[in-house]
Order: C-alpha cells, then structure tokens, then sequence
C-alpha cells in the first residue's frame, strides 16, 4: 500500500482550516495544522510534508516571509491561499518561491486538483509523451548550455546553476522540444500538470523570468530562452 501523502495546513482562520482539513482526509491525505506564521514555519522545517498549504496573511510571521525561508531549505511544493487579489502579491508570492496561488474563496475540487499536480510533479510521476523518448541522451547540450537528466545538473559555459524544481522542468520540457514555441496554457498543462489549466499563468511568466536570470549573460536579450510573439516560450 503505498503511504499517504502529507500536508501541511498553514491557516489562521480555524474554519477554513478544518474545512480543508475534512476534505484532504476524504481524499486521502495526511495532514497538520499551523494557525500562525511562526508554527507553520518550525513544522515545515521540521516535519516530512509533501506539500504545503501557506495563507498569505498569518499572525507573528507573514507567508511571504515563510516562504522565503522554507524555500532556502526545502523543495517542498507550497501553494500560496489568501483572500487578497492584487496582482503585484501573486507575483511577489511567486517570487519568493511559491509553486502556485490559490485566491479565496476557492473551490475545493480545483484545490485538491492543483495539490494533486504539484505533488506529482514533485515526486516525477508526470509524464510527458512528447518529450519521452526511450533512446534519448542523458546529457542534452545545447551551446554552451548543458543538461545532466540524471544527476540533475544544468551548466552554463561551464558554471552550474541552482535552479529551483520548477524552473529545472520548465527548462528541462523546452529542452526536449527543441525550438517549438508553447502557450503559457500549454505549459502550465506540460510542466505544471494542471489537466484542463487549472493554473494562473503568471506563475509561467514569473518562472520563465527567473530562469532567464541565471542563464542569459543579459536577461533583456536572452539568447536561450525566447518569446515567440503572440504565442510563447521557447529554447533556441
């Protein structure tokens, strides 16, 4: 029997909490609870979670703030929940290291869906069969770029880089798919696994432009990772 997996609850609203809470364990799940900034922060350092659910707004340590910190430590997928909509904090959660953001009130079936891909996504069990190739290369090159599929190492003119899980598929999906151009709604159903786009696609935006951060010499003219006008990304 394979385990449950486990999720971590970071909620300062308990009704909230528990609602979640029920429908998790209805769909099989194993989960804590964390009713402010500080707690969330020592049981995700502390605890074996397969994902984590962060509110945005905690007493005594703010999400973005556990974010950030989980993230320096842990791969751990975290989907941001909050009531506040303004686009600038979806960005600011992306880019403090959240996988995805889910804006209340919400609808538990898409909640569950986005827990389940990420979590997926996590453990490599999406497959994507244009990409999958029996006979490819382990080492994809690229230039000066370099690709170890089986160590996980990516090199840029001989310095390796520290990508995050989620911009090392992004990178590693566009590698495989030489020079095809995808939608951000293509991408977030190849990369981010959310069948039928579940997802916002700014978090495509957002990955892309940190990814171009550390590989371009100049991220304003990237020579790797382009933007194919009216359609999307690519890897040249």
């Amino acid at each position: 029997m394979n385990e449950k997996k486990k999720i971590l609850i970071v909620e300062d609203e308990s009704g909230i909490a528990q609602i979640i809470a029920v429908n998790l364990m209805l769909a099989g799940y194993d989960y804590e609870i964390a009713s402010d900034g500080e707690e969330g922060l020592n049981k995700a350092l502390t605890g074996a979670f397969d994902l984590i659910l962060l509110d945005l707004m905690l007493p005594k340590m703010s999400g973005f703030e556990v974010c950030a910190r989980v993230r320096k430590k842990l791969a751990t997928p975290i989907i941001m929940v909050t009531a506040r909509e303004e686009e600038k904090d979806k960005i600011l959660g992306l880019d403090t290291g959240a996988d995805d953001y889910v804006t209340k009130p919400f609808s538990l079936n898409e909640l569950l869906s986005r827990i389940k891909a990420n979590i997926r996504r996590s453990a490599n069990e999406l497959v994507n069969p244009e990409a999958e190739d029996a006979g490819e290369e382990k080492v994809i090159k690229i230039r000066g770029l370099s690709i170890d599929t089986e160590k996980y190492d990516v090199t840029i003119d001989g310095t390796q880089l520290s990508l995050s899980r989620q911009e090392y598929d992004l990178l590693i999906f566009l590698a495989k798919n030489l020079g095809k151009p995808y939608t951000r709604e293509e991408l977030m159903g190849s990369v981010w696994g959310y069948e039928g786009y579940l997802g916002d696609i700014r978090a495509v935006d957002v990955t892309v432009s940190r990814l171009r951060a550390k590989l371009e010499k100049d991220p304003s003219n990237p020579e790797y990772l382009l933007t194919k006008r009216g359609i999307g990304y690519y890897l040249k």
